[in-house]
């Protein structure tokens, strides 16, 4: 959960300074690159997701983790 904490915090920064730098400078690049950064945090998020419901669910459902 730090992971993820530290993620949110970071994501959150970096799409406020490329929202910033846009508003500053107009050029588009910022924007792009707030939307890159959206589009891997979305993933990230994703993937420990489907993390958490393997080990809550499927692994214990099975008798693996004690």
């Amino acid at each position: 959960m730090l992971i993820l904490r530290l993620l949110f915090v970071l994501v959150t920064l970096l799409l406020a300074v490329s929202g910033a730098m846009f508003l500053i400078t107009r050029n588009r690049r910022y924007l792009g690159f707030a939307w890159q950064t959206l589009r891997f945090a979305v993933l990230t998020l994703l993937v420990f997701a489907l993390l958490f419901v393997l080990e809550r669910y499927v692994l214990v459902g099975w008798r693996v983790m004690l």
